[in-house]
């Protein structure tokens, strides 16, 4: 083993952002979830705003608020997510709405281990 996941993906990032210029578009599906989500966040940030000041337009997928919510204040970004009725029950639809500072992991928990314990 050479090196990390970490690692491995800062190199494929990097193999691919050299062959981006302006007017390309760049498909994130849950970027650095193979670190913390304070460095996971940090590094698909500025990633993001590097590639958005060069004209690059970005495409994310991830369960990390902090990194989402970093782009709050942009007019031009515009948040999907999944949609969860008040009762928590799951749709299965995507509409627009902000960040949440939750995956809902913890209800899922309870669903699976709950009833396994039936």
């Amino acid at each position: 083993m050479k090196s990390g996941k970490l690692d491995e993906e800062l190199t494929r990032m990097s193999e691919l952002v050299d062959h981006l210029e302006s007017g390309a578009l760049m498909l994130f599906n849950e970027s650095f979830a193979a670190t913390n989500e304070r460095e996971g966040s940090e590094l698909c940030r500025q990633i993001t705003q590097a590639l958005i000041e060069n004209g690059v337009e970005v495409f994310s997928v991830t369960h990390l608020y902090t990194y989402a919510a970093a782009f709050l204040s942009h007019n031009e970004v515009q948040y999907l997510r999944a949609q969860r009725l008040e009762s928590g029950e799951r749709t299965f639809q995507v509409v627009p709405g902000e960040p949440l500072q939750t995956a809902f992991g913890e209800d899922l928990y309870r669903k699976i281990f709950e009833r396994a314990a039936e």
